[in-house]
């Protein structure tokens, strides 16, 4: 599997510490059945990898520096309660950002990945935020920020994804399997901070 690093900080990929997730793969391929998501979808996620490889960087410099950071509700979340800058923080967590670009690109859709995806979300609410890096940050982000950022995530992707001249029509089918895969991310995302108890995710 492509890394972005040697050695990225608190990613725990596939790690026995990774608890796994109730979700199983069956209700996996419900979900990729309701957005939709075939078999080309995967394929054109791959060549989207090796697409956005070498693109890591930019992207999450682009997402991080040049949009989270000029929105203030959501930049509060890289930042101390008093808002001030934690650059080490942040420097770790954009490495598992770019990293997480290629997980969503090149990774099987496994138990393996299931159980991460769990991990991620946890790792935004209150039970794990700030406690991979030991920082003192926001307690959790909200995940209404986190469905919404989605959107932009989506839309700016695109250019990066033709970056490399492929046909229109390829950077569509890659586009929509990015698309794709993000709705599927954030349905898995929403058990952590949704399970009450009282309703079936």
């Amino acid at each position: 599997m492509r890394k972005v690093a040697e050695h990225i900080d608190g990613y725990t990929y596939g790690a026995a510490e990774v608890a796994v997730s109730p979700v199983s793969t069956q209700e996996l391929e419900n979900l990729k059945v309701s957005v939709g998501f075939t078999d080309e979808d995967q394929r054109y996620l791959k060549l989207a990898g090796e697409v956005l490889a070498h693109q890591t960087q930019q992207i999450v410099h682009h997402w991080r520096s040049d949009i989270i950071a000029g929105i203030p509700n959501l930049a509060r979340h890289s930042r101390t309660p008093e808002g001030d800058a934690i650059p080490d923080y942040l420097a770790k967590s954009n490495l598992r950002f770019e990293q997480w670009i290629l997980d969503t690109c090149l990774r099987s859709y496994d138990q393996d990945w299931i159980n991460y995806q769990q991990e991620i979300a946890l790792r935004h609410t209150s039970l794990k935020k700030n406690k991979v890096d030991g920082v003192r940050s926001t307690p959790y982000v909200p995940l209404r920020d986190i469905i919404a950022f989605t959107a932009v995530m989506n839309e700016t992707i695109k250019p990066y994804l033709a970056a490399k001249g492929h046909s229109v029509e390829e950077v569509d089918k890659m586009h929509r399997a990015w698309c794709k895969s993000l709705q599927l991310q954030v349905a898995l995302w929403t058990r952590p901070y949704t399970n009450s108890g009282l309703e079936e995710w």
